[in-house]
């Protein structure tokens, strides 16, 4: 391509050399610098990407992009490229390196503190049953088809992500859902496009520290910049930040809740601080338990007292000017149930049905993908035994065991029994939250070790216990993992419900700087096996 096409949409200075010349391919990793490239300068946390500007020079790059001063040789054809920000530069590179595929796909966006992930698979799940191709980026993988591709960044760099738009346009695929992390927000990975629509869960303070956030101000503002760059923003209008979250922003809205926030009543009511059901779009009512054996969920009624109107002059399935009254059959009442426990399955289940009703998707086909979908490591039932019920949940924060374990107390087990460690080279502080909050909630606590990175297992067990002694909870530290497990497992009593906190879809285990396979699937199948091959030989 022309380097100065792949330049159209950004304000730059050529500071050396000229614009109109061709480039090869772009690169940011100086690793694969080529004769011919397009070199673009990244400002890492660890490494600077100008500091390879004369590399680049002296392996042949047609051009380098740069927010700094570089000094190159003299005798290298080398075109200098000076731009604001080389991150929010890359973003508008890679989408027109490969040629906008954004712009013929329709990109939903979910951020928030909880809920990205499960809900990304639930309204792939949805939308495929109604049949649609639907590609998948998030914190597990990024699916493309049939391909499964591990994820490194919940959401890539923005070149990875330009890239998996353009494989999933070749492979078929109308639909996008991605989760939009407060950092890729913030890095400009997501820059270069427009999504169809952005969704707001829920925030809570996270990922606040070195290298993430500089406070929750600034981490509230990044959420906020997804409604910047949507047509259409659905938000959890429960929240209690989703006013700030959604200042200043560009898009139409529509919300769902419970109805259990609070906001300002207009006509007779105004001035009452209240929350009147008429002013969501989409709302639960009737909640109920499901409690079956090896299985907990949660059941439903869906309203949804007002529809978009669909603009059929340019086939945007995303309601384009407000809203006509109610009308049968869709909108209406109707009752679902997910196979997974709490309220906060309620909320993701609600945002997947706010999403897909601008697909023209049919009530049946909804209810019967939400009554199938599972996600891995998210409140993932593994059958046991028919005694007591066990699951793997990825909570590895106060704040998400927190919410795991309340939620999963609202069940009535015999005991609520947890197993968790906590990541090595990451804030103490979590750690001390963590064992107070399982202190505090669990009945009976097998601390035992996580990632322990380069730190010793069991100082990080030291630091949990220091929180779990602050409360009156039961525990028992167990360092290998496998056999905290085994523990866990060999002394379920009927009616416990035993989580495996912490590693959810994680498969793998990283103890200095290597990253060993280690699946809780993996471990509990061999467990099971193990104790069956003991009793053989008890019988014998």
């Amino acid at each position: 391509m022309n380097c100065r096409e792949l330049l159209r949409e950004l304000s730059y200075e050529c500071v050396r050399g000229s614009a109109d010349r061709e480039i090869t391919e772009v690169v940011y990793d100086s690793r694969k610098i080529k004769k011919g490239c397009m070199f673009i300068c990244i400002c890492g946390y660890q490494v600077d990407g100008h500091s390879f500007a004369p590399e680049a020079a002296r392996k042949g790059a047609a051009a380098i992009v740069v927010q700094k001063d570089v000094t190159l040789p003299d005798e290298y054809d080398t075109t200098v490229i000076r731009v604001e920000d080389t991150r929010y530069a890359m973003a508008f590179i890679a989408a027109a390196y490969f040629d906008h595929p954004a712009d013929r796909l329709k990109v939903i966006g979910i951020t928030g503190t909880k809920g990205k992930t499960t809900t990304t698979y639930l309204i792939k799940s949805i939308l495929e049953q109604a049949g649609y191709r639907v590609g998948l980026v998030g914190t597990i993988e990024t699916i493309i088809g049939d391909r499964h591709i591990p994820a490194g960044n919940t959401t890539p760099e923005s070149f990875v992500l330009q890239q998996y738009f353009k494989e999933m346009e070749d492979a078929g695929c109308e639909i996008v859902v991605m989760e939009v992390a407060s950092q890729g927000l913030k890095l400009h990975r997501t820059q270069g496009f427009i999504f169809e629509i952005g969704i707001f869960t829920n925030l809570e303070p996270d990922h606040i520290g070195p290298n993430e956030h500089a406070d929750f101000e600034e981490y509230q503002a990044c959420k906020g910049l997804l409604f910047k760059q949507c047509r259409l923003g659905i938000v959890n209008r429960d929240d209690a930040h989703v006013e700030a979250v959604l200042k200043d922003h560009t898009c139409r809205l529509e919300t769902y809740g419970l109805g259990e926030g609070k906001m300002d009543a207009k006509g007779p009511d105004a001035g009452k601080d209240t929350w009147l059901p008429s002013s969501i779009d989409i709302y639960a009512q009737d909640l109920k338990l499901v409690n079956k054996p090896g299985e907990l969920g949660v059941a439903f009624r869906v309203r949804a007292d007002r529809i978009p109107r669909e603009n059929e002059n340019n086939g945007c399935l995303v309601s384009p000017d407000g809203f006509m009254q109610r009308q049968s059959p869709w909108p209406g009442d109707f009752d679902v149930e997910v196979p997974a426990p709490g309220r906060f399955s309620v909320y993701n289940a609600l945002t997947a049905i706010a999403v897909c009703r601008h697909f023209k998707v049919a009530i049946p086909q909804i209810q019967k993908a939400l009554l199938a979908a599972r996600v891995k490591g998210r409140i993932e039932m593994v059958p046991v035994s028919d005694q007591f019920t066990l699951l793997i949940d990825y909570a590895h924060n106060a704040m998400s065991l927190k919410s795991l374990l309340s939620t999963l107390r609202e069940y009535k087990p015999a005991r609520l029994v947890c197993v968790f460690g906590c990541g090595g080279n990451r804030s103490k502080l979590r750690r001390f939250e963590m064992g107070e909050v399982s202190g505090n909630y669990a009945d009976f606590t097998i601390i035992t070790s996580d990632n322990p990175r380069f730190e010793k297992p069991q100082d990080i067990i030291e630091d949990i216990k220091a929180g779990i002694k602050k409360t009156a909870g039961k525990y028992i530290e167990i360092c290998d993992r496998k056999e905290a497990v085994a523990y866990a497992i060999s002394h379920g009593q009927p009616g416990d419900i035993i989580v495996l906190a912490g590693k959810g879809h994680e498969d793998y285990q990283e103890i200095e700087g290597v990253k060993y396979p280690m699946d809780e699937r993996v471990l509990i199948s061999e467990i099971l096996e193990e104790k069956r091959f003991s009793e053989k030989q008890i019988n014998k």
